[in-house]
């Protein structure tokens, strides 16, 4: 690439639930300080998965880190961008749908039971169609993205953005990657992309479109960075919210994973499997396109703080946030003399200054007025009760 020529840029964000979204925006966040020349929200390429399709998607629509930080995790701006809630409507149509099957289905288990003497563990088998596919509905995030994407200046039409976006979904019955957005992809509603890519198995039921059911878009890839690769990219920016944790190499800060029961062992095991896959795959992208810069963000493994958080948690995102995006800032100032040097070749300056500052992503909230007074009086009291000891001592 000539010093005159543009680079070509993209970014690649990977799915996580909103604990991974929380991490994406606080190391998005990072890199757009600490980057001079690049605005996140003008790349040449965005592809997302589950959560970070949501992200891939409002960047697109030229919404910057900084004003997704304030809708998603500080709850201000003029939209609402994200409310977990939701993600916590129950399925009732799915439950319904279920639910007529029921005396087709039972008539037939007793007959096979009573009358063709089946073993009891074929007819549970038989019973599998009364389960649902999934228990929430993901419907509210197709109706309430489609309104963000709605408003002036933004669009839900995969056609009508300045720049290409491509959200990755997985056709549930071939197992194939389902490419929204790319040509013959891209008469979908960006909207309704997001919940495709978004259905995670077991959480929410497939979503129909045409006549064709998608689900979670990591069942088939951690990143699907090689859709941006393949039309020619110079620099990749990918970012990856899971990793499997090292609990030995974490001092004792994060527990003995066996110790968490069944939730840890699974979550770890889903866990592993999305990261080593992922490091299979940079791997093969750095054979495949030598060409190309590549730049991948993750959480420290070690990382308690991080260990601690529930994977679908919304409450602490503020706290979440700061720590992502603190962790991204040490990441590129540990690595500055690499990195700057690969971003230099873009006509980008990793800034070494601005990383040695002080800075916070989110102001902390203030404590309840009630809770202050409260804090107040114990204060008082401890230090009546310390001059009181310090006065009989003497």
């Amino acid at each position: 690439m000539s010093k005159t020529s543009t680079p070509r840029i993209a970014l690649a964000l990977a799915g996580g639930g909103p604990l991974g979204a929380i991490f994406e925006i606080g190391a998005l966040c990072a890199l757009e300080e600490a980057l001079d020349g690049i605005a996140l929200e003008k790349l040449d390429h965005y592809v997302g998965i589950s959560a970070g399709g949501f992200l891939a998607a409002a960047l697109a629509n030229g919404m910057p880190p900084r004003e997704l930080c304030a809708s998603f995790i500080e709850n201000r701006g003029d939209s609402e961008v994200f409310d977990p809630a939701w993600l916590m409507v129950p399925a009732f149509g799915e439950f319904l749908r279920r639910s007529l099957k029921i005396p087709a289905v039972a008539t037939a288990a007793v007959w096979r039971t009573f009358v063709r003497r089946k073993p009891i563990t074929h007819v549970l088998e038989q019973l599998g169609p009364l389960l649902p596919t999934g228990l929430f509905s993901s419907e509210e995030i197709d109706r309430r993205l489609a309104r963000v994407f709605t408003q002036p200046g933004r669009t839900n039409d995969f056609r009508e953005l300045r720049t290409r976006l491509t959200l990755v979904a997985t056709d549930l019955d071939t197992g194939d990657a389902a490419p929204f957005g790319e040509s013959g992809w891209d008469d979908v509603p960006i909207s309704r992309a997001v919940q495709a890519s978004a259905a995670l198995p077991g959480l929410f039921p497939p979503v129909r479109i045409g006549d064709k059911h998608f689900v979670d878009g990591a069942l088939s890839k951690t990143m699907h960075a090689s859709v941006a690769l393949a039309r020619g990219v110079d620099l990749m920016l990918c970012i990856n919210p899971l990793v499997s944790f090292d609990a030995t190499g974490a001092g004792g800060a994060i527990p003995r994973l066996v110790d968490g029961g069944l939730p840890a062992v699974l979550g770890q095991a889903l866990r592993t499997m999305i990261r080593s896959r992922l490091e299979l795959g940079m791997k093969q992208y750095q054979r495949a396109y030598p060409d190309t810069d590549m730049v991948l963000i993750e959480p420290d493994p070690r990382d308690a703080r991080w260990y601690m958080a529930n994977t679908f948690s919304y409450r602490q995102r503020r706290e979440l946030a700061e720590h992502a995006y603190q962790h991204t800032r040490s990441v590129l100032l540990s690595q500055h003399g690499a990195l700057a040097t690969r971003f230099a070749r873009h006509g980008l300056t990793l800034r070494e200054d601005v990383l040695r500052e002080r800075r916070v992503l989110v102001t902390p909230t203030r404590a309840p007025r009630r809770l202050q007074q409260s804090i107040s009086t114990l204060r008082a009291t401890l230090d009546d009760l310390g001059r009181q000891v310090r006065s009989e001592a003497a």
